[in-house]
């Protein structure tokens, strides 16, 4: 029963869960029958058969009568298990069913399968009865095989050797005639497969060294193959200049296929350096020969360094661009060369399985020939920086003009470029042969710089070089490299090249197919264009027309300047609403409203800028010599600034002045400059053209002391004593000192670290004292500027011992204002020349008021005689003149004020006052104080004081004494 269940599961009309076979009890036939005659329709019998436990679908093992006693209760019921009973008979009769169905079902499939059975073996009884046949048969065949036969086979197997013969007499032709084809391989520069095809013809001459015809073949066919050899050694020599991957490959695999690769390499350094001698010595040799304008072969006989001495000043730079790019040439090859080797290496990085041996031989070439390559980059740039060594101390460069220096300086800094590139090496040899050669040509050149500097100083008429108001150094075209802010060691051209993409790109990137780093130097020399100057040094006609209104009257004023005015050019507003108040007020005290507030500079002042902007280039451009140009700028500006103090700034009036007005810092750098760099003694002016020749004489380092040009006139009053050339200088000289204030962070930069301090010191002690200047240069002006004497002698005819307050001050008073708005009307006068700025005008209303004021002690002082109410007189006229005064300048506090109203005021102190007065307020002089201890002798102040007090001021004055 439970085989008709697992069939029943085969046949796929019951899915249990779990795949087990099914066992039911055994039942009688009876019970079977009776089962299979009750009446039970499709969905109740699949309900029976889905009752059944999944067990019994189990394998075959599965012992069913176990499983049932199992699962009897303790207690056993009759009648439960009796139901129980009957529901396994219905299921039991339920699977029979099925099985029995469906067994009725698949009958006629059964029948038919079973005609097929049946014919399959009647098929196979066929088959045996024609097997025994056919060995029958064969075995007859066997006993009737005649000698016929045999001949038919030895006539077959002679056919045979005679083709293995026609094909030896083929081979042996073919040999014979290989001459011809290598010859037209060689000249098609198919190396590889010359090689090939000779070691072919060698290999099957040794297979048929047999034959008599072919006897001499092998000894033929080896001196061919060293016939390629040499000319695959002239191959690769033409890699040295002009590296084709095609044609470089072609060698390489000929060499590989002689098992020569280390040779080849060997071979290959000897012609690169022979390539670079070749090629110098070539291009050398052409100038050489084109400058001499002969065909004498005696240049050919030369040295190359003997050679590079006949190089011609006006063809040094053209053959040195030159050489520098046949280099060039030789060395791209170098390191395509090495990039050709470096992508062998990675293809081949894989190493094949099949050959270990081979696999290691391989190895130990690509080392090799990687090692050989790597030390042969320093080889080849030292072989090169020797012949550009050579070529660089072969000429005296000491006479090129500035431009042609600086671009020598710059084809080499390209060639250190590359040298780096190439191989990482700092170029030493290089360095130190154009630092040789920057040493002996810039002593040189500062030497005649110092000197034409001196010239133009005594030619220099000090008038306003017209600039723009946006003038800025960076406009020069001197200071253009620093917008570049490139390493000393990287030129112009890699800098604009590399900066316009987002990566820099090595030369040897850039100019990988075509093209040569050295073919931009000519464009490098043309010239740009300048727009630094204005025109009539004025930024616009409307200023230019308005510069000289009069600023009192508001309906004089153009209605350009009253609205805010900017510059079309640079978008500049140096103007805001220029009221009448506003232009009162600068006339009084700016005195600027011309020339736009341009810069204030001379010719020379730009020419000392440009110069300063050369040396920063050659500092730029070559490091090793920074400190000797920076201290060569520091001279250029030394000497300009005492140029400008020895014409206009020196007077020995200084101190008696009492005004402090050169600083003990001041004298320490004027002297320091005098001891250095002046030469005091006079020589007579030698012409240009022999300026070199006694500068190379003269042992000192000096320059003579500048004298003023005779078209300077610092004595007319009506110029003020020349003060417009004053403040031309003097401001010309600020502004330089301006400049090199911005310039302190890129002088900075390019200063080796252990000569930083002299910067620091240069800038601390020199030209941060350039303003200080001002100082003793206009107080010459102030001092002339007013008649002091005048004031004096008219003070001395006043009468001061008055018994009654007076109520109207003196007439020296009103002189003296008198002489102060002449003064100031001049200063509007000097203004219309050049713009006086409000320093300088706060300066020289600073020295003027100063002077007034010590001439007002001074006045005092000479009184004999005076009274209390004559006391009052002179506070009134003083006053007077303070209200007066501060009505012409915008200056305040008004200086020495305290000075005036002090020592008029000590007139009325006690003994013990005196006495401290006397000590605290020593910028009196001794006659000064003296007399006032006299003028008080009687009214408040005894003989006995008297002379206690006179032996304080002489206490006072032993030290200065």
């Amino acid at each position: 029963v439970h085989k008709n269940a697992s069939l029943l599961c085969c046949l796929g009309l019951y899915k249990p869960k779990k795949k087990m076979s099914l066992f039911f009890f055994s039942v009688t036939q009876e019970e079977l029958r009776e089962m299979r005659e009750q009446p039970i329709n499709s969905q109740a019998e699949q309900e029976i058969i889905d009752s059944i436990e999944e067990v019994y679908f189990s394998s075959d093992s599965f012992d069913m009568v176990q499983h049932e006693l199992e699962k009897l209760p303790p207690d056993l019921n009759l009648q439960e298990l009796e139901e129980y009973r009957d529901k396994l008979k219905r299921q039991q009769g339920a699977v029979s069913k099925r099985v029995a169905d469906l067994i009725l079902e698949k009958q006629p499939s059964y029948v038919k399968e079973l005609e097929r059975v049946t014919s399959l073996q009647t098929n196979l009884q066929l088959a045996a009865v024609i097997c025994t046949n056919a060995r029958r048969q064969l075995s007859s065949s066997k006993e009737g095989f005649t000698e016929a036969s045999l001949g038919l086979l030895a006539n077959q197997r002679r056919r045979q050797l005679l083709t293995g013969l026609l094909k030896s007499l083929r081979t042996i032709k073919t040999l014979q005639r290989t001459d011809v084809r290598l010859s037209e391989m060689l000249e098609e520069e198919d190396y590889p497969g010359a090689i090939q095809l000779c070691l072919e013809c060698q290999k099957a001459a040794s297979t048929f060294k047999h034959y008599s015809c072919i006897s001499e073949l092998n000894s033929k066919l080896q001196d061919t193959l060293e016939q390629i050899e040499e000319q695959l050694d002239v191959a690769l020599s033409k890699t040295c200049k002009h590296f084709d991957v095609s044609h470089y490959t072609k060698v390489q695999l000929a060499y590989s296929l002689l098992g020569k690769t280390q040779t080849a390499m060997d071979q290959l350094h000897m012609h690169f350096t022979q390539a670079i001698h070749n090629t110098v010595f070539q291009v050398v040799l052409g100038y050489v020969e084109l400058c001499a304008g002969n065909a004498d072969t005696k240049f050919q006989k030369m040295q190359y360094k003997d050679l590079c001495t006949h190089i011609t000043t006006d063809s040094y730079i053209p053959c040195l661009t030159d050489l520098c790019k046949a280099l060039w040439e030789v060395m791209l090859s170098y390191h395509r060369t090495m990039q050709w080797h470096e992508e062998q290496d990675k293809e081949e990085a894989t190493p094949a399985t099949g050959n270990n041996k081979k696999t290691h031989e391989s190895i130990v070439g690509r080392t090799y020939v990687k090692k050989k390559l790597e030390h042969g980059l320093t080889r080849i740039w030292q072989d090169v920086q020797l012949k550009v060594k050579a070529y660089l101390l072969g000429t005296d460069m000491s006479s090129f003009k500035y431009d042609d220096f600086i671009l020598v300086l710059d084809i080499i800094s390209r060639l250190m470029q590359v040298g780096e590139e190439f191989c990482g090496s700092k170029s030493e040899v290089l360095q130190e042969s154009i630092k040789r050669q920057s040493v002996n040509y810039f002593k040189n050149y500062h030497r005649v710089r110092l000197e034409e500097l001196r010239m133009f100083l005594e030619n220099e008429t000090w008038e306003l070089c017209p600039v723009k108001s946006n003038f800025s150094i960076a406009q020069l075209h001197e200071f253009k490299f620093m917008g570049q802010c490139r390493s000393p060691s990287v030129s112009p051209n890699r800098q604009a090249s590399s900066s316009t993409g987002s990566g820099e790109v090595s030369l040897f990137e850039q100019y990988h197919q075509d093209g040569n780093p050295f073919e931009m130097q000519i464009e490098n020399k043309e010239e740009e264009t300048e727009d630094v100057l204005a025109s009539n040094g004025y930024e616009s006609d409307e200023l230019e027309k308005s510069v000289y209104q009069d600023y009192d009257s508001d309906s004089d004023v153009p209605e350009e300047l009253k609205q805010d005015y900017v510059d079309e050019q640079t978008g500049d507003v140096p103007f805001k609403s220029v009221s009448k108040e506003t232009m009162r007020s600068r006339k009084r005290s700016d005195y600027c409203l011309n020339k736009a507030n341009a810069p204030i500079l001379t010719n020379t002042t730009l020419n000392v800028i440009r110069l300063v902007g050369k040396y920063m280039q050659m500092m730029n451009i070559l490091k090793p010599i920074a400190f000797d140009v920076i201290h060569c700028v520091s001279q250029v500006f030394d000497y300009y600034m005492y140029a400008v103090y020895t014409f206009f700034g020196r007077n020995d009036m200084y101190e008696s002045s009492g005004l402090g007005l050169i600083s003990s810092r001041l004298r320490t750098t004027l002297n320091r400059i005098q001891e250095s760099l002046i030469d005091m003694v006079s020589r007579p002016t030698a012409p240009l053209y022999d300026l070199t020749r006694c500068l190379r004489i003269s042992r000192k380092e000096k320059v003579p002391i500048p004298h003023l040009s005779q078209l300077v006139v610092l004595t007319a009053s009506g110029t003020l004593y020349g003060l417009a050339q004053r403040v031309v200088a003097t401001e010309s000289l600020v502004f330089l000192a301006e400049q090199f204030e911005f310039l302190q962070p890129h002088l900075d930069t390019m200063m080796p670290s252990a000569k930083k301090p002299f910067l620091q010191q240069f800038y601390s002690q020199t030209v941060s004292t350039a303003s200080e200047l001002r100082k003793p240069i206009y107080w010459i002006v102030a001092a002339k500027a007013i008649d002091y004497e005048q004031m004096l002698l008219l003070m001395a005819g006043v009468k001061w011992d008055v018994k009654e307050i007076m109520s109207q001050h003196n007439v020296y008073v009103d002189v003296l204002l008198k002489e102060f708005e002449m003064f100031n009307q001049r200063l509007g006068e000097v203004s219309r020349q050049v713009r006086i700025p409000l320093p300088v005008s706060n300066v020289l209303w600073e020295h003027c008021i100063r002077l007034a004021n010590r001439t007002l002690v001074e006045g005092y002082a000479n009184v004999k005689k005076c009274s209390n109410e004559g006391r009052a007189l002179m506070q009134l006229d003083f006053q007077q003149f303070l209200m007066k005064l501060e009505k012409l300048t915008d200056l305040r506090p008004i200086p020495d004020k305290e000075f005036v109203e002090n020592y008029i005021k000590a007139y009325y102190l006690t003994e013990n006052d005196m006495e401290q007065f006397i000590k605290n307020h020593r910028e009196y002089s001794m006659k000064q104080l003296t007399n006032l201890v006299n003028v008080c002798l009687g009214s408040h102040i005894n003989k006995k004081a008297r002379q206690k007090l006179l032996a304080a001021i002489d206490d006072i004055d032993r030290p200065k004494r």
